[in-house]
C-alpha cells in the first residue's frame, strides 16, 4: 500500500497589500493617485491582477523575487483595468512562509524617463485658460494650504470650458500620452481636444466623466487621440461643464492636471 502523501506541496504563501506610497519629486506634481489594482509577479511569473486592498495566494516559499506593477481604470472606466505606463514596478524580496501572511507595502514611483506639463495652481503663472466657448473663467481659491481651480454656473450662465496650452511635439506612434486631473463636481463633465491642422481646427470630443462629490483622480488615455492626429500643427486639450439644469447651480472644483508622455 502507498502511503498518503501530505498534502503540504499545495498549502500556499500569502503576501497582504493593504497600503502603498506614490512618491513624487517637485517636478513630477503632487503625489495623488487613484491606483486601483495590482498586477504581481513572483520569480519573474506572472501570478494575476488583484484589486486592492489585496492578499495575494502564492505558490513560493523561502526568498522570493516580487515584483508589483501599479493598476489604475483607464478613462476612470471600471471595466477598463490597465497596468500604468508611467509608474515604475515596485520590487522587493520577500521571505515567504506557507500557510502565513507577509505585509508588502509597495512605493511606487514616475518612470525616470517621463515628461510633465503640469499645473496645480501654486505658481505664478498658469498654463490653464478658459476658452471662447466659457461664459465664465474659473478662480483659484485655498483651502488647507492647497490651491486649486474653483468654478460656478448659476444664473444665467451654461458653460463653462478651459484648455490647456497648445503642445506641437507629443509623441505619436501609439507612445502613451495621458492626463492626469484631481476633481469634484455636481455635473457631467466632457473631456476633449482641438487639433489645429494647417487649414482647420478639429474637436475631438473624447470622454464623458461622471460627477464626484469627493475628490477623485482619474487617468485620461490620450495616446489614440494624439497618435491619429497624423499631420496636425498643434492640440490643446480641455474641459467642458454644461449646466442641463437651470434650476440649480453646477460647481466644479479642479487641482493637479498633468499632461505625461
Amino acid at each position: 500500500y502507498s502511503c498518503k502523501k501530505d498534502n503540504l506541496e499545495d498549502i500556499p504563501s500569502y503576501i497582504k497589500i493593504d497600503t502603498f506610497n506614490l512618491i513624487t519629486n517637485s517636478s513630477e506634481g503632487a503625489n495623488t493617485h487613484n491606483i486601483t489594482d495590482v498586477w504581481i509577479y513572483a520569480n519573474d511569473q506572472l501570478r494575476g491582477a488583484f484589486e486592492l486592498p489585496a492578499t495575494i495566494p502564492l505558490l513560493h516559499t523561502d526568498s522570493t523575487n516580487i515584483k508589483i506593477f501599479a493598476g489604475i481604470k483607464d478613462n476612470g472606466i471600471a471595466g477598463a483595468r490597465v497596468r500604468y505606463h508611467f509608474y515604475k514596478s515596485y520590487e522587493e524580496d520577500v521571505f515567504l512562509t506557507k500557510d502565513h501572511v507577509t505585509n508588502i507595502t509597495p512605493e511606487f514611483q514616475y518612470i525616470e524617463n517621463a515628461k510633465f506639463e503640469i499645473e496645480n495652481f501654486e505658481g505664478v503663472g498658469i498654463n490653464i485658460d478658459t476658452t471662447i466657448n466659457s461664459e465664465i473663467n474659473f478662480n483659484v481659491v485655498s483651502e488647507n494650504n492647497n490651491k486649486f481651480a474653483s468654478v460656478n454656473l448659476d444664473n444665467n450662465y451654461l458653460t463653462f470650458e478651459a484648455g490647456t496650452d497648445d503642445f506641437e511635439d507629443l509623441p505619436q506612434q501609439g507612445s502613451p500620452v495621458y492626463i492626469e486631473m484631481d476633481y469634484k463636481t455636481n455635473q457631467t463633465l466632457l473631456v476633449g481636444s482641438y487639433i489645429s491642422y494647417p487649414q482647420s481646427v478639429l474637436n475631438n470630443e473624447l470622454l464623458f466623466i461622471s460627477p464626484k462629490e469627493e475628490w477623485h483622480k482619474i487617468y485620461i488615455n490620450m495616446t489614440q487621440t494624439v497618435s491619429e492626429a497624423i499631420g496636425h500643427s498643434s492640440i490643446k486639450f480641455y474641459i467642458n461643464m454644461f449646466r442641463t439644469d437651470t434650476t440649480e447651480s453646477s460647481w466644479l472644483k479642479f487641482d493637479n492636471i498633468k499632461i505625461v508622455y
